[in-house]
């Protein structure tokens, strides 16, 4: 578990690095990093040049922050997460979200590539997440565990409305002004780094889960914890397959976010502009 001094020492060192002060932070999951190369007079500090930042190992996944202007917002991009199966700790891979409170970011926005269990979704559309399941969690691997850090939240967050609910809106506006089919769900947090068998989809789909992925739902916790809010958007890379036919893999997850990064673009430029500056 890292330490507020190790903590502010991050914190310390990317204020070191960039004369921006971010309000906004984005966390950006497979194939969808693309989004950062349009922030300007950008910063960019590579995860290695960061006191216990762990680095990114997942293909599609940059390992770098981008600090910078976008849509007239002051924003923070991760262009690549760290993910818990690549061997790190609960604390690890949402240690990103305590450093953002650090530096003076109140808002979260996440995204990541998910699986449509919903049988109305197709490859391409973009979710906006309304709750989540996080059955990492559920089962004990929590980065709330341990000591609470009481400078940054108490000791027993509420996850009611963990995805404000006015952010969501908006980005349901700026998905109707511009013509994108901006599906609505539940989006389940599963461990990875397998993708799931045909009967555990099935359970997924009972208890209510439209999509299902490797990341987010930690993410989002800390942010609760923090104080934050969060925005959170899925693309549904694949299309779920309940039978075993048509396993999922992870190329096709980079090569749908192809067709996903110019209407997730548009959503969230709209969604940072309409936002108080």
């Amino acid at each position: 578990m890292l330490t507020t001094a190790q903590l502010q020492e991050i914190a310390g060192a990317i204020r070191a690095r960039t004369q921006h002060r971010p309000t906004i932070g984005l966390i950006l999951g497979s194939g969808l990093g693309s989004l950062a190369n349009e922030i300007s007079h950008a910063d960019v500090i590579p995860y290695t040049d960061l006191p216990h930042w762990p680095p990114s190992t997942v293909h599609g996944h940059s390992g770098q922050l981008v600090i910078g202007n976008l849509e007239g917002q002051v924003v923070l991009a991760m262009q690549g997460r760290i993910h818990f199966y690549e061997g790190y700790t609960m604390q690890q891979i949402t240690m990103p979200v305590r450093v953002m409170a650090l530096l003076g970011i109140s808002t979260l926005i996440v995204t990541n590539a998910a699986g449509g269990i919903n049988r109305a979704f197709e490859v391409g559309d973009p979710m906006l997440i309304v709750d989540h399941i996080n059955f990492l969690g559920m089962v004990g691997m929590n980065p709330l565990m341990g000591p609470n850090l009481d400078e940054f939240g108490p000791r027993f967050p509420a996850m009611a409305n963990a995805y404000d609910r006015d952010l969501g809106e908006l980005a349901r506006q700026v998905a109707q002004a511009n013509g994108i089919n901006l599906r609505e769900g539940v989006y389940c947090a599963l461990s990875g780094p397998f993708y799931e068998t045909p009967a555990e989809l099935r359970f997924l789909q009972v208890i209510g889960a439209d999509a299902v992925g490797m990341s987010t739902a930690p993410e989002v916790v800390v942010a609760r914890h923090n104080g934050m809010r969060s925005l959170g958007i899925s693309g549904i890379t694949n299309v779920c397959d309940l039978t075993g036919d048509s396993p999922a893999n992870h190329e096709e997850v980079i090569e749908a976010g192809k067709v996903l990064v110019p209407r997730l673009t548009k959503i969230l430029r709209g969604v940072l502009a309409q936002m108080p500056q």
